[in-house]
Parts: C-alpha cells; sequence; structure tokens
C-alpha cells in the first residue's frame, strides 16, 4: 500500500500539492468533521472505583474527638473601687470559682482588692475560665518589685508573693512645646514623673512658668523599669537637652565613683545643682507669681510679693537650700509658717501649712520636707505661699535661684569617665532629636 502511494505521488506531483493545499485551507472544518463524528462522552461507560481508608480517629467517631484548647490574655490597671466580680469581668473572666477564692484569699485581698493603679494580667481559657492571675507593683523606691501569682491546679486555686529584680531599659524620647511642659509631654508619651523630673533639672535656668516659647524643643534619655517585661513606673533621666527661646541648655546624670550619690551636670562637666532650688515643691501648676494682683481676702490690689504654688493638702514642702529654722509656729496671716535663715542676707519664707515638721534651731539641707501644704491663715484654698527675702525685702525666687552660685563642676580625677559618660549621652540626645523630629513630620 505504501509502494503503491509512493508511485502514485511520483506520477502525479501537482495533483498531490493541491490536495494537500486544499486541507491546508479547510482545516478548521475537516476538524470539526473528525470531531462530529467522534464518540458522545455521555455514551462512554462509566466505572467507579472505591478504596477503603483507615480513620485518624482509630474508630472513634469525629464529633466525639476533643477539640484543641487555646488560652486568652489580658492586661488592666486596678482601680480602688474594684470587687472580685468587677475586676474580673473587665478582664473578660467568667469564672465565679476564681471570684470566691479572690474574695476569701488573703494575699488577694491584701494586695490586688481595692488596690489602685496596679498592673494585673490573666490567661483563660477559651470558655474563660481563669488559669493564671499576675498581679505587679513596686512597693517603694528600690530596684525589685512584687509579684502575686493566683494559679488554677485541677479545680482548686492557689496563691503566692514573689519578689522579682526590676528591669532598666532605656528610652528615647522628645517635644516641641506649643502650650505647657505637661501637654507637650503628654503629646509625646512621656511619663509626668519624668516631665517633673525634665522641670527640676532645668529649673534654675529655665523659668517653665513665665520663660517657655511656644516651638521651644526638648530632648531626653530617660529609663523605664520593667517588671517581667511590662513597664512599671520611670526610672531616672540619664540625659536632657532642651532649647528654649534660641539657648540650649543639656544635662547628664552622673556619679563620680566613691560618692554616695550622683548630680546633674552640663556636658562640659559644670553641675546644674545651684545654692537654691527654684521651687519649694516638686514641678506643678503656679497660680499666682511675683507681682500685683487683687487679694481675694482683702478686696484691695496690693503687691503680692511672694509666690504662691497651688498643691493639694499634704504635698510635701522642701527647704530651696540649707540653713538653719529661724521660726517655726502660727504667725498672722501666715496660719501656719517656718522661716528658714539662710545665712546672714538671705530668709525664704514657707506660709499655710497644714503640717509643720521641723522645730526652730534645726539645721536643714537643700531639698529636705519641713513640712506640708494647707490653707491655714488667710488661704481661701489650699496652697503653699513661699518669699524669698534678701537683706528683708522680698525677691523673685527664680531670679534668686538663677543667680546663685552652682555646686563644684566634675573633679580632675572622675574627668575621663564623665567624658567617655558625656560622647555616648551625646549620641542618645541626637538620636532622640531626630526621633522627635520625625515624629513631628
Amino acid at each position: 500500500m505504501i509502494a503503491q502511494l509512493s508511485r502514485s505521488a511520483q506520477k502525479h506531483p501537482r495533483r498531490i500539492t493541491a490536495a494537500v493545499a486544499a486541507l491546508l485551507l479547510t482545516g478548521a472544518g475537516g476538524a470539526f468533521a473528525v470531531a462530529a463524528f467522534g464518540p458522545d462522552a455521555a455514551d462512554l461507560p462509566v466505572r467507579q472505583i472505591s478504596y477503603p481508608v483507615a480513620s485518624l480517629a482509630d474508630g472513634a467517631p469525629l464529633d466525639a474527638l476533643e477539640a484543641p484548647g487555646f488560652s486568652l490574655y489580658r492586661s488592666e490597671l486596678t482601680r480602688s473601687s474594684d470587687t472580685a466580680e468587677s475586676l474580673l469581668q473587665r478582664l473578660g473572666v467568667a469564672d465565679p470559682g476564681a471570684a470566691a477564692f479572690l474574695r476569701s484569699n488573703d494575699a488577694a485581698r491584701q494586695h490586688l482588692l481595692g488596690r489602685a493603679g496596679r498592673l494585673v494580667s490573666v490567661e483563660t481559657t477559651d470558655d474563660h475560665r481563669l488559669r493564671k492571675l499576675t498581679v505587679r507593683w513596686a512597693p517603694d523606691d528600690s530596684n525589685t518589685f512584687q509579684r502575686l501569682v493566683v494559679e488554677r491546679e485541677a479545680e482548686r486555686f492557689t496563691a503566692r508573693v514573689e519578689s522579682a529584680p526590676l528591669v532598666a531599659q532605656t528610652r528615647l524620647a522628645g517635644g516641641i512645646i506649643q502650650s505647657s511642659l505637661f501637654a507637650a509631654t503628654d503629646a509625646a508619651g512621656i511619663p509626668d514623673a519624668v516631665a517633673v523630673q525634665l522641670a527640676e533639672i532645668f529649673g534654675a535656668n529655665i523659668d517653665f512658668r513665665r520663660a517657655l516659647r511656644r516651638g521651644d524643643r526638648f530632648s531626653l534619655v530617660y529609663e523605664v523599669l520593667e517588671a517581667d517585661g511590662e513597664p512599671l513606673r520611670s526610672g531616672r533621666v540619664l540625659s536632657a537637652e532642651f532649647l528654649n527661646n534660641g539657648k540650649t541648655h543639656q544635662a547628664v546624670w552622673f556619679q563620680e565613683p566613691g560618692a554616695s550619690k550622683g548630680a546633674y551636670y552640663t556636658l562640659d562637666g559644670q553641675s546644674l545643682r545651684k545654692a537654691f532650688l527654684a521651687a519649694p515643691v516638686a514641678f506643678s501648676r503656679v497660680s499666682s507669681g511675683f507681682a500685683m494682683r487683687f487679694h481675694p481676702i482683702l478686696q484691695q490690689w496690693r503687691a503680692h510679693l511672694g509666690t504662691d504654688f497651688a498643691a493639694p493638702t499634704g504635698t510635701p514642702v522642701r527647704t530651696v537650700g540649707n540653713g538653719v529654722v529661724a521660726f517655726a509656729g502660727v504667725q498672722n496671716g501666715y496660719g501656719n509658717v517656718i522661716f528658714v535663715q539662710h545665712d546672714k542676707a538671705h530668709v525664704t519664707v514657707y506660709a499655710h501649712l497644714s503640717r509643720i515638721d521641723v522645730r526652730k534651731g534645726q539645721s536643714v539641707e537643700q531639698g529636705q520636707t519641713i513640712g506640708a501644704v494647707g490653707a491655714t491663715g488667710w488661704a481661701t484654698g489650699p496652697h503653699l505661699h513661699f518669699e524669698f527675702r534678701v537683706d528683708g525685702k522680698q525677691q523673685d525666687p527664680q531670679i534668686m535661684a538663677q543667680a546663685s552660685a552652682a555646686a563644684a563642676p566634675v573633679s580632675a580625677a572622675a574627668r575621663p569617665a564623665f567624658e567617655r559618660l558625656a560622647r555616648n549621652m551625646r549620641v542618645e540626645l541626637d538620636a532622640a532629636a531626630r526621633v522627635q523630629q520625625a515624629r513631628a513630620e
């Protein structure tokens, strides 16, 4: 057959070429014709094949298998009004047995219920039953914290109190003054305790009540003390820079080897500690400055030769400098008042006190608590009236603090260690400034 086709192709080449061309031109139609003559898929025979598969449950029905459980976690701060039920409800715990245990356990009642501001974390089952509850707090200013742990063991609970070291972590931060220091630190997420330190560090050189300008900037490096990886409280400001009205102020914390305590210095080693503090209470809102005012009791304009610091009753009052108590008692409109003689010319006055903690003739040191804010004498509300007298004449306390002598600079022996620290702090302050700038942009 093949030989016959070969001979035909040799005898009639033109016919073969024409036939091939016709086939190519009608290829689609030819293909359709071939497909049309193929068998219908519906008419093809169907064969079903079954294979047995072993059950993963080893014969048990699937609905009888236990679904894998999981844990839920949540943290909150305690409130003074918390009961066992209200606290657990806020934490997403639905466990009457756990609530009953917290009400009856001595450690839980002492360290958890009725204690405001403590960090509490829980681990629960997927159906919101309590597995573990942990409360952390720092009882004092030491480098340790305490931990109350309540755990489920089978169908009962146990409680224990543990102590562990706090871990210091460094944070960088910065801000821009728009209205006040606290508004700027709030916007930057900086704790109030750190803002107060910042004002205390530069208080003798910057009047945070009157001298802040819109657009002033600050950068700082500070510690955060963590308990089990959770921030528990803020620590010390390690370094800071404040640009106020075009002038840059810098500070770094340094403790000389062998010294009992450290202090703040400029980056070139000059002490920021002055002979007098700028304020007799920790940084707070000042309600009345050194100026003329309308006296709220006498109902007349008169010179207000002092500074009134608005603060709650009981707020500690500190002496602004070293000296001797010249008077401690009750005196006319001052109410409970203390006079401190610092030297022959300088006297400070602390009035309207609710409590007096010193006696006449007692020596006091700068920063020592001598009483507490009150509203005794001619006072319409709790505040501290403070006067700074030089040769018997009242002077602006802020100006006197700025003009007072500074403490000794870093000693020559400690200078190499200080300079290494200052270089490192300079780098970190630059990084903090970049963080603040990036946030602003």
